[in-house]
């Protein structure tokens, strides 16, 4: 959980030689240094857990131009400028929309006590200090406790974009994007991570987002993908990545990235970053490994485009405990979430006919949901002080309770609020491109811009 950080940070006593001796040193750059370290151990300031959030939230940001080129890899190429396009936009929107209003309602304090939303005090990050700890970390700026957040609001509405590709007009796209992270994200991150927020008061465990980021893009882009209807070509001719290497780039950025992602929900460089990276390395290596094995013995082949989905359904599935569960378990929960999301992506998918373009409900919505149940299974407080329940692996059931009950309401916030925005914007907007503009590409008709110039 983002706002649970049990480990202490290590203060240096007033007798510390660092302190003592590197005063009369000429270097003018280490009497600097020492200078700001005096400062930030008088207010309670760990410069290694801010040098380490702030390269953490870098790399989070650069996550997402990583879904676009991972996104761009795996459409036709005549759509490759819109899904970029349309992804790329989410770092302009999150950020705004996180400064003005968005980490207020998220991270202020509770507005009417109903755990749902926070209120007005932290907007445009009044209040915010870039030098004074807290107030949902001990040794980090409450600034670049908000910077960090910050980043999961740019990527978590660009997750949505790939289940709607190839046929949502681009200008309904950045409304339903507002719209969205209004009422659906915003709500989540304060009921599962804010002071007095729901789910917090029901002691629910969600370490890096299985809900509020994964579940919650989605079960949305699902609900979008059903309400927009199938893309014209769809079942008339194979619909394959047009460039797998700009596909492998980006998936490789993503990958890397999720490391920062994890780590650095730790906020600070402590036994719990560690922790986290090391079960997300673990969880996404058997990821690849059951994906590369299922595709071997279903279609005897092995893809690229395959083994890398299994490297993100790994991650997607340890993201909720990779901070709360044993790294035993780790390899157990990425093979599992692998498996059912290998079905739910092809089987499942096939069966109830939805066009979830580029799978997002099968990886993120399904890879959530699971990562959150093996949370209420393989929790274990002497991984994670701050844990207050057992999962049902180490004998308490109460913990999945409460994980099932997360799930419940993750499901109906995300349906209903993307049922009213998609329907409102059906009433003020065309939001569907026509059929003849799906057949020459969003690239030309949203645009103006064509991906390859060459051809």
């Amino acid at each position: 959980m983002r706002t649970l950080n049990p480990y202490s940070r290590v203060q240096l006593p007033d007798s510390s030689p660092f302190l003592l001796n590197c005063s009369p040193l000429n270097n003018l750059t280490i009497k600097l240094l020492c200078n700001i370290k005096i400062i930030e151990r008088g207010r309670n300031m760990n410069s290694g857990d801010i040098a380490f959030i702030i390269f953490c939230a870098i790399a989070v940001f650069f996550m997402t131009p990583g879904v676009s080129m991972l996104y761009g890899g795996m459409v036709d190429k005549n759509n490759t400028v819109n899904v970029i396009t349309s992804t790329f936009v989410c770092c302009g929107l999150g950020i705004l929309l996180w400064f003005t209003l968005g980490y207020t309602l998220s991270f202020g304090p509770d507005l009417g006590g109903l755990g749902i939303i926070g209120n007005f005090d932290y907007a445009f990050f009044r209040g915010l200090s870039i030098s004074e700890a807290g107030p949902y970390s001990s040794s980090i700026p409450s600034a670049l406790f908000a910077l960090l957040q910050t980043m999961t609001a740019v990527i978590t509405p660009a997750i949505i974009v790939g289940s709607v590709v190839g046929r949502m007009k681009f200008k309904p796209m950045v409304i339903f994007v507002i719209a969205w992270m209004f009422l659906v994200f915003f709500p989540l991150v304060h009921m599962v991570w804010a002071d007095g927020g729901l789910m917090v008061k029901l002691n629910v465990v969600d370490y890096g987002g299985g809900t509020a980021v994964h579940m919650s893009s989605g079960i949305s882009g699902l609900v979008a993908c059903i309400m927009l209807g199938k893309r014209e070509n769809l079942g008339k001719k194979a619909i394959t990545p047009h460039n797998l290497p700009l596909y492998y780039i980006g998936g490789s950025i993503v990958y890397a990235g999720w490391f920062a992602f994890n780590g650095g929900t730790a906020l600070g460089a402590n036994g719990t970053a560690i922790h986290a990276i090391i079960n997300t390395a673990l969880s996404s290596s058997v990821g690849i490994l059951t994906w590369l094995m299922i595709e071997a013995i279903v279609n005897k082949k092995v893809s690229l485009s395959g083994i890398m989905i299994g490297a993100i359904v790994g991650l997607v599935g340890i993201t909720p405990g990779a901070g709360y569960v044993p790294f035993w378990s780790a390899p157990i929960i990425g093979f599992f979430v692998t498996i059912i999301c290998y079905f739910s992506m092809t089987s499942i998918k096939t069966k109830f006919g939805y066009d979830d373009a580029l799978d997002v409900f099968g990886c993120h919505g399904v890879g959530g949901l699971l990562g959150m149940l093996f949370v209420g299974i393989f929790a274990d407080p002497s991984v994670n002080s701050a844990l207050a329940m057992k999962g049902l692996f180490f004998g308490e059931y109460q913990l999945l309770i409460n994980q099932i009950l997360a799930i419940f309401i993750t499901i109906m916030i995300s349906v209903i609020m993307t049922f009213v925005i998609m329907s409102l914007l059906r009433k003020i907007t065309v939001i569907r491109a026509s059929s003849q503009e799906e057949k020459q590409g969003l690239d030309i008709s949203e645009h103006g811009e064509v991906a390859y110039n060459n051809e």
